[in-house]
């Protein structure tokens, strides 16, 4: 979880791979509508936002519920948002939240080509943005470093979570 640039997808395609369970793209789920109005550099509202969240937690659920794994790129830029896709996990749910300066999200962001979700609304994303220190079952991740040595991060700070040690 993180806001745009923060490499969701980048980390987390490395990480199911990883792991041997599906990856999907959270954004892959949004509504046409909410695609047009990010690519039109508008901001989504709760509105906007909770039948995504319900279809990201829908996946959750289908694939817990089958005995699988699954990986999520998800932003989860609210507390609210994180706890209703928790209750869809029941309780069985780790974030990794993926974090960095706003002056890393912005170059990060003007380097990526082909996404719909412009640079201008990192701001927005950054004044929604609570983040989620201090709630349960969520590890953050510095993201200043190279794809890999991010993902190396995650992977351990995610073993010694599920190992407790």
């Amino acid at each position: 979880m993180g806001v745009s640039g923060s490499g969701k997808t980048s980390v987390g395609e490395r990480l199911a791979r990883s792991y041997g369970v599906r990856f999907i793209e959270g954004d892959s789920l949004h509504s046409p509508a909410n695609v047009e109005k990010m690519a039109q550099g508008i901001p989504l509202t709760d509105d906007d936002r909770w039948p995504w969240l319900d279809a990201i937690g829908a996946e959750i659920r289908q694939t817990l519920a089958a005995g699988h794994g699954l990986v999520v790129s998800c932003s989860a830029l609210k507390r609210i948002y994180r706890d209703r896709l928790r209750a869809a996990a029941g309780g069985k749910l780790i974030f990794v939240y993926l974090d960095g300066s706003k002056e890393l999200l912005s170059k990060r962001m003007g380097a990526r080509t082909g996404h719909f979700m412009p640079a201008s609304l990192l701001e927005s994303q950054l004044q929604t943005l609570e983040a989620p220190t201090g709630e349960p079952g969520v590890i953050t991740i510095e993201i200043d470093g190279s794809v890999e040595e991010i993902v190396a991060r995650a992977d351990a700070a995610l073993r010694q979570l599920h190992t407790g040690s």
